[in-house]
């Protein structure tokens, strides 16, 4: 589907080797571990050009300073949190990278964190724990108005963007969409294609904005049957598209599957 390169680490983490201008030059993002990365770019023969951080959590950062070390290159983090190795802080609307490696936009999508961010470029969205495949980050720093303003801009973005986020959430996170819209056929087509890919080894990872608008009920706030089960969940009347998600994620914080 892509030639970005998935590496794994811990659990469930994605960390991504983003293919730049030039073969085999590669941006870095979200590295938690040094390590696999360190083993994946000597095994491919792959020259890191730049290291791209959406948030401050350690499954997301903590190979930073050793690959920034190891290979001399600048490190790209948001500018409102604190992260060891960064050498570029940036805000919305920065356009980071190099020729080599590319270059990405800076969009804030605070909500998971305080200063989270997310990087778009060549067609695709890399966007740490804001935005996860039929699903989303759970509210550890920011406000449900936040997180829902951070998804609707995400969700805004050109409908074939692929999606790179940075867990393997997606089965756990379908079976929590299935319950919000029972009828909603698109949810098992998604699914089934999920299951074949996991099968085969891959990752379910990368998406697409349009895959999300059809089958993320985070991102369907305004669609009736989702606002008539987050009614139901609440015991009263969720009338706005923010009411609705915070009514939403207080459900998937404490669904069991």
């Amino acid at each position: 589907m892509d030639d970005v390169i998935a590496v794994q680490a811990f659990r469930d983490n994605y960390i991504w080797l983003a293919p730049g201008s030039e073969p085999g030059i590669v941006a870095v993002v979200d590295p938690g571990d040094a390590d696999p990365v360190i083993a994946t770019l000597t095994a491919r023969g792959l020259a890191p050009a730049f290291v791209l951080c959406t948030h401050h959590h350690g499954d997301h950062v903590g190979g930073v300073e050793a690959l920034a070390r190891r290979y001399r290159i600048p490190v790209y983090g948001p500018a409102a949190e604190s992260i060891p190795g960064v050498t570029h802080p940036v805000v919305e609307g920065d356009i980071v990278g190099s020729d080599l490696g590319g270059r990405y936009q800076v969009l804030a999508v605070p909500g998971h964190t305080r200063g989270h961010v997310a990087y778009v470029g060549a067609g695709r969205v890399f966007c740490g724990d804001t935005l996860f495949s039929a699903g989303c980050g759970r509210l550890f720093e920011g406000t449900a108005f936040q997180l829902h303003t951070s998804l609707m801009k995400l969700a805004a973005l050109p409908p074939e963007t692929l999606v790179y986020c940075g867990h393997e959430y997606t089965l756990a996170n379908l079976a929590f969409a299935r319950t919000v819209e029972p009828d909603n056929a698109d949810i098992l087509t998604f699914e089934r294609r999920c299951r074949r890919r996991l099968a085969a080894g891959q990752p379910t990872i990368p998406t697409r904005i349009a895959d999300e608008r059809a089958i993320n009920p985070f991102l369907r706030t305004a669609m009736p049957a989702v606002r008539q089960a987050a009614t139901r969940q609440s015991h009263q009347k969720s009338d706005t598209d923010a009411s609705v998600f915070a009514t939403l994620r207080r459900w998937k914080d404490d669904f069991k599957g």
